[in-house]
């Protein structure tokens, strides 16, 4: 299904943003009248007001319904997705698991994301085409243990695309997308300590499809799974409260009646105006759910919308961008609202923006009480692919916590700094310590570069800076409070270390010749710090193609892993893991068939050095400055 939904998508996100034009306007508002430093509290002023009863929530959802059916109402909607950069090895921006460490390139402290791999004490967790593994890395082992199913006995897979998955104590959540039975499955494992696995039970969630081709959905934050999900209203003329978020457990027959609702009316909330979105109006869920209870335990708090596909999880709270375009062509023809759901349940606040954010990595909520998002005049959302052909004015979007509100305030033109424009597809943006770094790949789908500016920000005062680079920017990733830059140059793939903590300047290339990258997921890269200065880096690579191509990564794979070592920002060669696995194998895949979140990885754990490359794990020693194959194991299906 996602195969046809990427061909189609892509076609659709260009027209539609072809047609979407939004000027970064600073909206009427009076609440900061320079670019904000200053220190701010964190708790908001005022919040939104829920619906009072069943009743006033059903006579606002019947003038929704007859919106929705008004053709001269209909309006386009746009949004899109969350973030900040880290490596889970690096103090300051880490995201370990609880049982300590961790091998994802998360991008908030305490805050987990779904993954394709994952620890659990002495073994790797592993989740490709449809099932799990299990490989036992304890007392210097590499040993294939267990695998099962990544959905129920009686459940048919087909349909339905398992894609990430996160670990609680003894407890495996695997997430996935049903087109067949319509909503988020979450299937339930337990793990013991000999790393075999036992299928629980199966959860279904109502909601819409959340992919993006940026990163995942799914978060653990305190041991508590935490769901963003959007639900459109107003489109099948039924009983809208049909669509709200609902949660059943599977069982073989179940049927619909079987949802039983997580959210009530006094858990909904609006803005002023909300009445008047039309189509597109969409039902924007947090739902937290407890992994260790028998009944799962979820509840949702929800705002009332356009459409959109944009979050950030922090640690305490869930931050959504959505855009409603009117197509009238007034002066405040884009209406944007940003809101904060704290993700203790308490009631949400919002306020009044412009322009939209590129993908989850535009945001950060600093600790000096403020939120910061990288914001474009034409950002078409996170959704599917349409994060790769944002487009149009730059801005960092800086505001106060305590500033947001009912929804009835807008923010002011200090709130908003103007930055340089870049142009090119697939542009990337990151928040690395106190700079928000952001660039652009290059004009068409080879990636050549087109502009090699990189440009720094600093979010506390908006001083900016341009790097010069010899490439395209294709990903951007922390080294401890530095980073790494890496893009293409015709057929070469180059590593740019860049420092932040001593001047704004690119610092030393690695050029890998007639290579690309096999990966474009911030989790597909990784930095292991070994001290202060220095370090090693992982990133999957594909040999004999010029630029990153959605091919590799999806259908054919990964071939290597790339290891670079970090002195004092100079980057050296280390060498590479290598799959010795040539074409397709028969595994009797069932299910997730295509690896839409890749199959190749960098882990470093325990002192060792790993490469996850499709069904093998392959690792390596260093000495002498060289990374060498020390064993390798295959834990395909029947091969283990």
């Amino acid at each position: 299904m996602k195969n046809f939904v990427f061909l189609a998508g892509v076609l659709a996100v260009v027209m539609a943003t072809a047609v979407v034009g939004v000027v970064l306007k600073g909206r009427s508002g009076n609440l900061e009248s320079e670019f904000p430093a200053a220190l701010g509290p964190s708790k908001p002023k005022s919040t939104l007001k829920p619906f009072a009863s069943e009743s006033e929530l059903k006579e606002f959802l019947a003038k929704i319904q007859i919106k929705a059916r008004t053709p001269s109402s209909a309006n386009t909607s746009v949004v899109a997705k969350d973030g900040v950069a880290a490596t889970d090895m690096d103090a300051k921006e880490a995201s370990p698991t609880p049982q300590g460490e961790s091998v994802t390139n998360t991008q908030t402290v305490g805050v987990d994301e779904g993954g394709i791999v994952k620890v659990h004490k002495d073994h790797l967790v592993i989740l490709r085409r449809g099932r799990l593994f299990t490989v036992k890395i304890g007392d210097g082992a590499l040993t294939p243990v267990s695998s099962a199913d990544a959905f129920g006995p009686d459940i048919d897979p087909s349909g339905t695309w398992y894609d990430e998955m996160l670990i609680s104590d003894r407890t495996v959540a695997v997430i996935g997308y049903s087109y067949q039975r319509g909503g988020t499955e979450i299937g339930i494992f337990r793990i013991g300590d000999d790393g075999r696995l036992t299928f629980k039970s199966t959860w279904h969630l109502r909601s819409n499809d959340y992919y993006s081709a940026r990163n995942y959905a799914s978060r653990l934050v305190g041991g508590k799974l935490v769901f963003y999900t959007p639900q459109f209203l107003g489109y099948s003329g039924r009983d809208p409260i049909d669509d709200f978020p609902a949660v059943r457990k599977w069982r073989k027959g179940a049927s619909t009646d079987e949802f039983k609702p997580t959210t009530t009316p006094a858990q909904v909330y609006r803005v002023p105006g909300a009445e008047n979105f039309g189509w597109g109006t969409t039902i924007h869920s947090v739902t937290t759910c407890d992994l260790e209870s028998d009944d799962f335990g979820c509840t949702s708090t929800s705002v009332i919308g356009p459409a959109g596909r944009v979050f950030y999880v922090s640690q305490s709270s869930v931050y959504i961008w959505v855009t409603h375009w009117n197509p009238s062509g007034s002066e405040n023809g884009n209406n944007s609202t940003l809101y904060r759901m704290p993700l203790d349940g308490s009631a949400p606040s919002a306020v009044g923006v412009s322009g939209g954010p590129v993908d989850q990595f535009s945001f950060l909520e600093s600790e000096d009480g403020f939120i910061n998002v990288l914001v474009r005049s034409n950002g078409a959302g996170d959704g599917m692919w349409k994060s790769n052909i944002a487009s149009g004015d730059t801005a960092l979007f800086r505001y106060a916590i305590a500033n947001f509100g009912d929804g009835t305030s807008d923010a002011s033109r200090g709130n908003y700094k103007s930055l340089p424009l870049v142009r090119g597809w697939n542009f990337q943006n990151r928040f690395i310590g106190k700079y928000l770094l952001y660039g652009s790949a290059g004009d068409g789908y080879r990636n050549d570069a087109s502009d090699s500016t990189l440009y720094a920000v600093r979010w506390t005062d908006g001083a900016t800076y341009a790097v010069n680079l010899k490439h395209g920017v294709e990903r951007i990733e922390a080294m401890a409070d530095d980073a790494v830059i890496v893009g293409s140059r015709g057929a070469d793939l180059i590593f740019t270390s860049v420092s932040l903590t001593n001047g704004v300047r690119a610092d030393s290339d690695y050029v890998r010749r007639n290579a690309a990258q096999g990966e474009s997921r911030s989790h597909g890269f990784f930095y292991r710090p070994l001290d202060k200065e220095s370090g090693i880096l992982g990133l999957p690579i594909v040999e004999g193609r010029a630029g990153f191509s959605y091919y590799d990564e999806y259908v054919s794979g990964s071939a290597s892993v790339v290891y670079l070592r970090n002195d004092s920002l100079d980057l050296k060669e280390l060498g590479e893991l290598h799959s010795k696995q040539s074409g397709r194998i028969d595994d009797g895949c069932r299910a997730s068939c295509i690896d839409w979140y890749g199959n190749a990885r960098p882990l470093f754990l325990r002192g060792r050095v790993f490469a996850l490359l499709g069904y093998e794990i392959v690792e390596g020693s260093i000495d002498d400055g060289r990374i060498r194959e020390t064993r390798r194991v295959n834990f395909a299906p029947g091969r283990g």
